[in-house]
């Protein structure tokens, strides 16, 4: 915030005019994903949660977002007024760490089954990869709206101090809340009706391949 003087001051005008604007920089990076077939679909529920909205998980997409920023920017002090100004350099990296999918290790690749299951996974991977372009997009306006190309004022010394807490209380508490409304997305694709459909694809493969499963684990 600007101190409170009646009209632009000289110092104001250096501030404005002769160091460089506010940039805000933001990166997404698609880090690309593998498949796994190592884990059985007892496993994979377990490794999904109690959240779990079927009793068998025969498919996961794990995807862990990460959100990195770094801050910098010219300073100039003023002796009179005891305050200075900065004009932040905010650069802002969204990307995923390498995507997971797993299908569940009953299920042979190459089968009916295996085919259906990871075609609905691919649906989870690819709501990840297009949902991180908007929210850069939602960052990049909140950003613009918040700091409009134009230097911060603080007391002598304090002013990239503010900016890191702003960026650490604020920023990144905000962006991560953004991240995670995907899973909004997700939950949508997981319907009752989309699991009623994978359990009778392939001619009842799925219901064979579990019932096969569950029986021989039994004591």
């Amino acid at each position: 915030m600007a101190p409170a003087w009646a009209a632009r001051t000289p110092f104001q005008a250096r501030c404005e005019d002769s160091i460089s604007k506010t940039i805000s920089v933001l990166n997404v990076r698609q880090n690309g994903y593998s498949i796994d077939t190592s884990q059985s679909f007892r496993t994979l529920g377990q490794m999904h949660g109690p959240d779990a909205r079927h009793p068998y998980v025969l498919g996961l997409t794990r995807a862990e977002s990460r959100v990195a920023v770094n801050v910098d920017g010219p300073i100039l002090y003023d002796s009179l007024s005891g305050y200075e100004c900065v004009a932040p350099h905010i650069e802002v990296s969204l990307f995923y760490v390498p995507i997971i999918v797993y299908v569940g290790r009953e299920f042979a690749p190459g089968s009916c089954a295996y085919k259906e299951i990871l075609a609905h996974e691919m649906r989870h991977l690819n709501t990840y990869f297009d949902y991180l372009p908007k929210v850069e997009a939602v960052v990049r306006a909140a950003l613009s709206r918040r700091f409009e190309g134009k230097p911060l004022y603080a007391p002598a010394g304090q002013a990239k101090a503010l900016l890191a807490h702003e960026i650490d209380t604020g920023w990144i508490p905000y962006i991560k809340a953004e991240l995670a409304k995907v899973e909004t997305l997700q939950a949508a694709i997981d319907s009752p009706a989309e699991y009623e459909r994978l359990s009778k694809v392939c001619q009842g493969e799925v219901q064979l391949i579990l019932h096969s499963a569950t029986t021989k684990s039994r004591p």
